[in-house]
């Protein structure tokens, strides 16, 4: 596990509380568990569904919801999202303050693989279709480079 700081996050105060955004998935890049996701896994699940149904979740604990999730997209670099912390709620108040000091920067994924292929050469699996439920913030990715890049708070009056 790479525990090495991530010098490249730029953490941003601007209005629009609560809010944040970031890569939840890298494409391309081998995780913590050897697998690989491939460009276009995602796409199924966004032609399937819109942001607002995949939930967005505190370490992938399905009893505790953070806040919704409002954007998703794939890009060249992978699957970036916006999420908007529900700043009501205890643990959403809590993953704000952390993201905020740049505490707290993992992202990561809830899935079902619909489809891969294992690649026995380099003994990795490739993710080639993802059947995306949830995204979460959390302490330690799965794969390093899933990390959220930016948080708005609120302009104080």
């Amino acid at each position: 596990m790479n525990l090495q700081g991530n010098t490249s996050m730029r953490l941003n105060a601007e209005a629009g509380d609560g809010v944040f955004s970031g890569y939840a998935a890298v494409f391309e890049r081998i995780d913590q568990g050897r697998d690989v996701i491939a460009r276009g896994a995602f796409t199924r699940t966004l032609r399937e569904r819109n942001a607002n149904s995949v939930k967005l979740l505190w370490q992938h604990d399905p009893k505790t919801p953070i806040g919704r999730v409002e954007l998703l997209r794939e890009d060249e670099h992978g699957l970036f999202m916006r999420g908007r912390l529900s700043l009501e709620a205890m643990r959403g108040r809590d993953a704000h303050a952390l993201l905020k000091t740049g505490a707290l920067d993992g992202l990561s994924i809830g899935y079902r693989v619909r489809q891969a292929e294992a690649d026995r050469m380099r003994s990795i699996r490739r993710l080639i279709d993802i059947d995306l439920w949830e995204v979460s913030v959390v302490t330690f990715p799965m794969q390093s480079a899933a990390r959220v890049r930016a948080v708005k708070s609120a302009t104080r009056k």
